[in-house]
C-alpha cells in the first residue's frame, strides 16, 4: 500500500486537489493523507459547491493543518511522497525556506529531507523574478515543479478534461497507474 500525502493550499484551483482525491478513491493500493491549509478552506468555498467535510470524506486520513505532531510530520512515517495541488506562492516560499510553521510545510520539508518525491503544482500567474527564484530553489532541493498547465494535443472538450490531464500527469510522478488513463496520451504525429 502506497501512502500519498495530498496538500491543498489556498491558491486558486482547489478543484485540482479535489479531483485527485476523487480519482484515488478507486485506487485500492493507495492510501491518501490530506492536509488543507486554512486558506484552502476559503478557496474551496469560493470556487466550488463542496464543503470541507465532503472533501475530507474523499481522503483515507485527514489532518488539522496546525497539528505539527501528526504522523506525516515525521520521516519515520513511510510515504510514497507528497503533492501540493494547488501550491500557493506562500506555501512554496515556506518550503524553500524550511519555514515549517504548520503541517503543510512541515510534511513537505520531511518529504524533502527523506529524499521522497515532492510535487509542487504552483498556481500563480504572472510570475515575477522572486516567484521564479523560489521555484528554482525548490527544484534545487529536490522538488518537482509542475504547474497545472493544460495540454491541448488530447483536444479537451470540457474543463474536466483539462483538470483530468493534470491529475493523471501528477500521478505519473509517483508511478501510480490508473486502470484507465483520464486523458489520451500523446502517441506521436
Amino acid at each position: 500500500m502506497k501512502r500519498l500525502i495530498i496538500g491543498i493550499s489556498g491558491a486558486s484551483g482547489a478543484i485540482y486537489g479535489v479531483r485527485l482525491l476523487q480519482v484515488l478513491r478507486d485506487v485500492v493500493d493507495v492510501e491518501t493523507h490530506l492536509v488543507m491549509s486554512a486558506a484552502a478552506r476559503q478557496t474551496l468555498a469560493l470556487e466550488t459547491d463542496l464543503s470541507v467535510r465532503e472533501v475530507q470524506a474523499l481522503a483515507n486520513v485527514n489532518y488539522d493543518a496546525r497539528d505539527i505532531a501528526a504522523s506525516i510530520s515525521s520521516g519515520s512515517f513511510q510515504t510514497a511522497g507528497m503533492v501540493i495541488l494547488p501550491c500557493s506562492i506562500k506555501t512554496l516560499s515556506g518550503i524553500v525556506h524550511s519555514y515549517t510553521d504548520g503541517l503543510l510545510t512541515r510534511a513537505a520539508d520531511v518529504v524533502l529531507k527523506e529524499r521522497r518525491p515532492l510535487v509542487l503544482c504552483v498556481r500563480e500567474t504572472p510570475l515575477h523574478l522572486g516567484h521564479l527564484r523560489l521555484m528554482t530553489q525548490a527544484a534545487e532541493i529536490g522538488a518537482v515543479i509542475m504547474p497545472p498547465v493544460p495540454a491541448f494535443y488530447h483536444r479537451p472538450q470540457t474543463l474536466d478534461d483539462v483538470i483530468n490531464q493534470t491529475v493523471n500527469r501528477v500521478l505519473d510522478q509517483f508511478n501510480i497507474a490508473l486502470p484507465h488513463d483520464l486523458f489520451t496520451r500523446w502517441q506521436g504525429a
